[in-house]
């Protein structure tokens, strides 16, 4: 079983959208039974929260239910569990480094190294602005979901 964890700030944005795009796309390829699927914020804010009401519609106008998801904050067990821990930022990225036990640092990484095409590093926080922001946030997703699939595939011959 591959393990992935997505990580955000807070787990109401970023990594709800990116825990449900990618969830969708190991559905639509069959490999439910292969791939277990995860998001968790650095902080502790949200924790047992919902995902932001703007991004569970707008993931909902592109056919992506988050609702049954909730908060939480990640944790240095998370470095033994999850194959991947993908940051949607260098400032989760960071968060990621101070807690993981010594030697698993390289599992955590940037979620959008897997969409080169995307030319950014970063994928942008859209809880302060307005629709367009999580409409951009999903496509991005999108990108490097479908990158880190073709990923996993090759790596674990899926």
């Amino acid at each position: 079983m591959v393990r992935v964890l997505f990580v955000c700030l807070g787990n109401i944005c970023r990594s709800p959208a990116a825990e449900g795009v990618f969830t969708d796309l190991v559905l639509k390829a069959g490999l439910e039974e292969r791939i277990h699927i995860d998001s968790a914020g650095t902080g502790d804010w949200h924790v047992g929260h919902a995902p932001d009401p703007r991004m569970i519609e707008a993931a909902a106008v592109r056919g992506i239910d988050l609702n049954p998801l909730r908060g939480r904050q990640v944790n240095a067990q998370d470095f033994h569990d999850f194959h991947y821990l993908l940051a949607m930022d260098k400032r989760n990225l960071s968060g990621l480094h101070a807690i993981a036990p010594q030697g698993l640092e390289s599992r955590a990484q940037l979620f959008l190294n897997f969409a080169p095409k995307a030319h950014i590093e970063e994928v942008p926080d859209p809880y302060y602005g307005g629709p367009d922001g999580f409409e951009h946030v999903l496509d991005l997703v999108e990108a490097a979901s479908i990158g880190l699939l073709n990923q996993i595939r090759t790596e674990h011959g899926l």
